[in-house]
């Protein structure tokens, strides 16, 4: 019988690579925040009811950093009590939760990439509201399976790597913060690692997912200039300067480490992690092509 697979948040970058690529063997139901709002628990249940998933993929969240910090009520709501009604409701009807989460819930102090076991130290709301989610996802839920990740991008949606693509079309040079450090996440491949943990129904417990490799937020830019310029995308002659985060000050305190340890996610999805760089001139490709 066809796996049913419900998708929260089908209308951000996440949920509609997850949309596109769910094949043939599963039957993916997508649905947005204007279809299924989590923290609306009388909706909530009526939709598990109705739709009778085996397993659901909640790519739902609350994601503007900064505006977290004086909207701490809307991401709390997004990111801790819809996860805990969502995790509750599966719960209740044997159904399996697979649930994204962030490197954002540690505080960029540690000298190398951060394990799942890693203590977890959020320096800002989003942070702490999505830590809240997870913590509430496996207490009402505990069979759950979380993934966190970071510095995801997309052909979808509003992302780092679109924003690069319009200034550097608009300006000849860009500032970008050079000492903040991660690993960037091309959606598809999140999307392909999210759907080889619905394969595994033994999964359980925390997981990380990033692309391979280790980059700034300026090495990241640079990339984006050379890749998108080798396919025509961008004007020449545009400069990339590094500067330090104390000159690009924001509402929420950003880690300035937060490279994440994916061995495990490797061995038990049976992937191999391709290369943050190899992943962006694809997603470039797919933009270009689409």
């Amino acid at each position: 019988m066809q796996q049913k697979v419900l998708v929260t948040g089908a209308g951000g970058q996440l949920g509609q690579e997850l949309a596109r690529s769910s094949g043939v063997l599963l039957q993916c139901v997508p649905l947005s925040r204007r279809e299924l709002d989590l923290a609306d628990q009388d909706a909530l249940q009526r939709v598990l009811d109705d739709i009778a998933p085996q397993q659901v993929v909640n790519a739902a969240a609350y994601t503007a950093v900064d505006a977290a910090e004086s909207d701490s009520a809307g991401a709390w709501r997004g990111n801790a009590e819809g996860p805990r009604l969502l995790a509750g409701a599966c719960a209740e009807r044997g159904i399996r939760l697979l649930h994204v989460s962030t490197d954002f819930v540690f505080d960029g102090e540690s000298p190398h990439p951060y394990t799942p076991e890693a203590p977890t130290a959020p320096l800002g709301e989003y942070g702490r509201s999505k830590l809240a989610g997870e913590q509430a996802v496996l207490e009402e839920c505990p069979g759950a399976l979380i993934l966190r990740t970071g510095w995801v991008y997309s052909r979808f949606g509003g992302n780092f790597v679109k924003t690069m693509l319009r200034l550097m079309a608009e300006r000849d040079e860009l500032a970008v913060v050079a000492d903040q450090v991660g690993t960037p996440t091309w959606a598809a491949g999140l999307a392909q690692a999210l759907w080889a943990a619905v394969e595994r129904p033994q999964l359980d417990g925390i997981y990380h997912w990033s692309d391979a490799g280790v980059c700034s937020w300026y090495d990241f830019a640079v990339a984006i200039y050379e890749e998108g310029s080798a396919l025509g995308l961008l004007p020449p002659g545009v400069q990339v300067r590094p500067i330090p985060a104390s000159d690009y000050p924001t509402p929420a305190r950003r880690p300035a480490y937060s490279v994440l340890d994916k061995s495990s996610s490797w061995r038990d999805l049976e992937l191999s992690g391709v290369h943050w760089r190899q992943q962006l001139r694809a997603m470039l490709q797919d933009l270009q092509e689409s």
